[in-house]
């Protein structure tokens, strides 16, 4: 279908601002910040509480969202989408906010390090730290531990896939499923036709995609990686139950339809929904898009009928 009039008058409000992948690192993540829009639904919640995680590696802010109600609500650990290099827990505020009143789940928003200043797999080693510190302190937040949940947007969808795959690998908390929205799952090269049919014109761009990589890895070789690229690891048993969400106008639709791919034939319980008409980002819109708020309410109704089916069909690590 065409693009969605409400998407198009977004990108045409935007036309006039420059190419992230001209700016300075700097200068994207201010474009990225200033980013608002009148209408926007932001739910209301019980609490909204910044915390600190000292790691090995320094200081891990977190922003833990509690429902509104009595507790103990399901634990969703959350991954900003930044292309590894910008955005933040501010931008993804509202996000945060309609997944947790949708959900009715404490949702833990993660601050992880951005690139160029930390480079791969810095990201992906907080998201990991996070989701065991989350689980591990679930009580405390007023979550039940045995019912946990990743979830993210964009290179935050990547940090999800690639926490699943660390847990299964490599041990940590159960995890009854995962929440991919559009996510980063492969390098852009050699790309996909989503790649080159959407290169321009949407949003986020090819080029915009290449500077992030440039940014986020330490060399082309580590794109190899599957906690890179997670579509490139050879084993997509005993993961989560997983939602992945693709856009019709996105560079990213294919590989994030490709994963999804990937864990059916692997036997993991998965849905894939493309939103044709939209855009990549178009979940920061609900209340300013309707086929956004459409989005957004189905994905948290997929998390509650995830949530009320038996725990014991949740994936282990080992």
């Amino acid at each position: 279908m065409p693009v969605d009039p409400q998407i198009q008058n977004l990108i045409n409000l935007r036309a006039a601002l420059p190419e992230l992948h001209t700016l300075s690192v700097a200068d994207a993540r201010a474009q990225f910040a200033a980013r608002d829009f009148p209408g926007l639904r932001k739910p209301a919640v019980g609490r909204v509480v910044n915390r600190d995680l000292q790691t090995p590696a320094g200081s891990l802010g977190l922003r833990v969202y509690t429902p509104l109600g009595e507790g103990p609500f399901p634990l969703m650990v959350f991954f900003h989408g930044s292309g590894f290099v910008v955005c933040s827990l501010d931008t993804h505020d509202g996000m945060c906010r309609n997944l947790c009143a949708g959900t009715s789940c404490v949702v833990v928003s993660v601050d992880y390090r951005l690139a160029p200043e930390a480079k791969f797999p810095a990201a992906s080693d907080d998201c990991l730290a996070a989701t065991g510190w989350a689980v591990a302190n679930a009580a405390a937040l007023g979550a039940d531990p045995g019912r946990v949940l990743i979830a993210g947007d964009s290179a935050g969808g990547n940090l999800a896939a690639v926490t699943a795959l660390r847990i299964r690998d490599q041990g940590g908390p159960r995890l009854l499923g995962q929440l991919l929205i559009y996510p980063v799952t492969d390098y852009y090269d050699p790309g996909t036709p989503s790649m080159t049919e959407n290169a321009e014109g949407y949003g986020l761009t090819r080029a915009g995609m290449i500077w992030f990589w440039n940014h986020y890895l330490r060399s082309p070789s580590d794109a190899a990686n599957p906690h890179a690229s997670p579509l490139r690891a050879t084993d997509f048993s005993g993961l989560p139950p997983s939602l992945v969400v693709t856009a019709e106008y996105d560079p990213l639709r294919d590989e994030g339809e490709h994963y999804a791919e990937r864990l059916r034939q692997a036997g993991v319980p998965t849905q894939m929904k493309r939103w044709d008409g939209m855009n990549h980002g178009f979940f920061f819109w609900p209340g300013v898009v309707d086929r956004a708020t459409a989005a957004m309410d189905e994905a948290c109704a997929w998390v509650k009928t995830l949530l009320d089916q038996p725990s014991g069909r949740a994936a282990k690590g080992p």
